[in-house]
């Protein structure tokens, strides 16, 4: 399996739907349908030459705080240090193989895998391929802003 390819991540379709059911403000973004557009995400460059957009943040009409950003890490880039978060994430690989470096183990994932981080796990997500490895991050309950 070729995993520098890109696949079409299933859980940001997931997402989609859910947003048509958001609730109505005029500062969250979830509160209609609607497309978000990828030309008109903000790239945001790191030191380390990794680079992310934002995608949206809101709270669904349910209540859940929800929050997404796709992530590029090149090749051979020190990740992130181990760190917890205040919410749980679905991380949908696009391309590129990731390591999940969580509760003393470490597990491969290739395009297509969805990683799942429940909400205070430590954690770190390395790209251990050799081509820039791509996924989207959907955060869910908590505090997304973190």
């Amino acid at each position: 399996m070729n995993s520098c390819r890109s696949v079409v991540p299933l859980a940001v379709l997931a997402v989609a739907c859910t947003i048509a059911s958001a609730q109505t403000t005029a500062e969250n973004q979830l509160a209609t349908a609607r497309v978000f557009s990828y030309e008109e995400m903000k790239t945001r460059t790191m030191p380390n030459g990794a680079e992310g957009r934002s995608v949206f943040s809101g709270t669904i009409a349910t209540g859940e705080a929800v929050g997404a950003h796709e992530s590029m890490q090149p090749s051979g880039t020190v990740p992130p240090a181990l760190h917890n978060i205040q919410h749980s994430e679905f991380i949908v690989v696009q391309q590129g193989t990731l390591e999940f470096d969580h509760d003393g183990k470490a597990e491969r994932a290739s395009p297509g895998s969805i990683i799942y981080v429940p909400i205070g796990t430590m954690h770190a997500i390395k790209n251990v391929g050799d081509c820039p490895a791509k996924y989207v991050v959907i955060q869910v309950g908590g505090d997304t802003k973190k």
